[in-house]
């Protein structure tokens, strides 16, 4: 399999003024299609910097993609620096040039001299028509290695990716593999315990397991390779076996799916409505979770304890969740009540200030998944009438 490393381009990505959204898509379609992925970098608008990364890439990996720095200005130095890395120079290219002008003349936009820099390529390469922007890209191969220079607009990069990159990748390197991932989410269970259970099986090398924690919330992230995709899915559902049986109900979902989204398949199961008292949480906290059989009340925590205790002769589900930060460390407070049920909890973050409500929400979330499924629902299957 080709190796490959990828190198953002922009002032703006590394001041974090946007963000870098095409790192993530060109990781992904990479490892798709087989491709090894060693390194992603961020370098600002710096010609001499520029260059000397694509050097030091180009010394490592196959595959070198950048993105960014081709537009007009003098702040988009991607070219020279390419030209540089390659010890060649860049030719002016009037066929791009004209289709430069025509584009612009098709959308009504003025047209100034400086756009003739895009329509400069580097001596040898092969040129990357660019028919859903103004800034062509470019690919030099050389010595079984590639540079492949991109544009910085996601929906350029994409559809150049698609349309041009993949199929010449295709026909110049062995992609015949695949790369496939999986991602299982667990909330409420410390990344040290989680490592404890399935330390064994982070030491393989494909399938392999890592991990990834978040405030509440720990990813076990399952990455395989192989020559198919059906023969990757059996490789990841085998270990994802294996994971379940150690972790079981702790494990609440897949890639994509999140706690508010698990919660809310759950309640519209259900036949009884679920009520959440939330205080001391921001206002924008919990939002997609409530639903047709779940609401949301929102109290001051100075009324917390007498409005949740008012609620306890409810006759369906009640969920109260009352965040207190402190300049130590933040405080959750958990309560579950619902017919001959009832439970309480109390945990304590000491982590850095930015992450504690992120971490009590998270809590929060996960101990009314909790409850719903070995209580509530349970209470339902159990129910003969």
């Amino acid at each position: 399999m080709p190796t490959a490393e990828l190198i953002a381009i922009g002032t703006e990505l590394l001041l974090g003024e946007i963000v870098d959204t095409n790192t993530k898509y060109l990781a992904r379609q990479l490892r798709d299609y087989g491709v090894d992925l060693y390194r992603s970098t961020t370098v600002g608008d710096n010609l001499q910097r520029i260059t000397t990364l694509m050097k030091e890439a180009l010394s490592r990996a196959d595959i070198v993609i950048t993105t960014g720095g081709l537009g007009p200005t003098v702040d988009d130095p991607t070219r020279e620096a390419a030209a540089q890395a390659f010890n060649t120079h860049n030719e002016f290219h009037p066929e791009l040039w004209e289709q430069i002008r025509q584009r612009f003349l098709k959308r009504a936009m003025n047209i100034s001299d400086n756009n003739r820099k895009q329509a400069m390529i580097p001596a040898g390469a092969v040129v990357v028509e660019n028919p859903v922007g103004t800034a062509p890209s470019f690919i030099i191969p050389q010595n079984g290695k590639v540079l492949i220079c991109l544009p910085g607009v996601p929906r350029e990069m994409e559809y150049l990716m698609q349309a041009s990159i993949i199929p010449w990748l295709k026909n110049h390197f062995e992609m015949s593999g695949i790369i496939k991932a999986r991602v299982l989410h667990i909330a409420a269970v410390s990344e040290s315990k989680i490592d404890e259970m399935v330390a064994d099986l982070e030491a393989m090398t494909n399938p392999t397991v890592g991990l990834l924690a978040h405030p509440g919330v720990v990813d076990i992230r399952i990455t395989a390779k192989a020559d198919s995709e059906q023969n990757a899915n059996e490789m990841i559902e085998g270990l994802e076996k294996i994971i379940r049986q150690r972790l079981g109900n702790d494990i609440y979902g897949v890639d994509d799916e999140t706690l508010p989204l698990i919660i809310q398949k759950l309640t519209e199961k259900g036949s009884n409505p679920i009520k959440v008292i939330l205080g001391g949480f921001s206002p924008e906290t919990f939002k997609g979770l409530e639903g047709k059989n779940l609401s949301i009340e929102r109290v001051e925590p100075s009324r917390f304890s007498q409005i949740s205790i008012s609620d306890l002769s409810l006759q369906s589900p009640v969920f109260s969740c009352l965040y207190t930060p402190t300049p130590e460390h933040s405080r959750i407070d958990l309560n579950f009540s619902y017919p001959n049920i009832s439970d309480t909890m109390t945990r304590e973050y000491m982590g850095a200030p930015g992450l504690r409500e992120e971490w009590a929400v998270n809590f929060c979330l996960s101990f009314i998944r909790h409850q719903l499924i070995s209580k509530v629902y349970q209470e339902e299957k159990n129910d003969p009438g």
